[in-house]
């Protein structure tokens, strides 16, 4: 496997495209998932879309501390609740803003291997699966960024606590 190069810039015309779904899990695919996984690790990152390394296929890569995993084809339903945290991404650094996500949603899409993955998210990991997916469609959390002036100010024990947690 090897490392790729992550497409930059929040006005790159490459970062903008949708994604087409993955027909068939053949050795390109097996070897894009690879390369992705190799490349968040060396990111040091908790996500990542094949749009992000210059293809515009249905893949993501997430990793919210229990090693990485793929989703081919993800399709999220059953949101629920709202969160608003500060994300970056790998594309976009230095940039990070407040984005508002579900709280929780289900997840569902294909193993690298064909079998089919049910996924609950919560908190990190829906906010992680709705960051990628987002890429898919050519959108980019920037996009999403709630201005400083329209956030619920907060107490200096719960900001504290919110920085921890990122």
């Amino acid at each position: 496997m090897a490392v790729r190069d992550i497409l930059k810039g929040k006005t790159n015309p490459r970062l903008r495209k949708k994604s087409k779904p993955v027909s068939e899990i053949n050795d390109r695919i097996v070897q894009l998932v690879g390369d992705m996984k190799d490349t968040l690790k060396k990111e040091e990152g908790v996500g990542l879309a094949a749009p992000q390394v210059g293809v515009l296929r249905r893949i993501i890569i997430v990793d919210n501390g229990d090693g990485p995993f793929e989703i081919i084809n993800p399709e999220l339903s059953n949101k629920e609740g709202s969160s608003i945290e500060k994300e970056g991404c790998l594309s976009l650094l230095p940039i990070s803003g407040y984005v508002e996500r579900p709280k929780k949603l289900k997840v569902k899409g294909l193993k690298l291997n064909g079998d089919k993955i049910n996924i609950d998210a919560e908190d990190l990991l829906a906010r992680i699966i709705c960051h990628e997916a987002d890429h898919l469609e050519g959108i980019l959390f920037s996009d999403k960024i709630i201005p400083e002036e329209d956030l619920e100010p907060m107490d200096d024990e719960k900001a504290e606590s919110k920085v921890e947690e990122l």
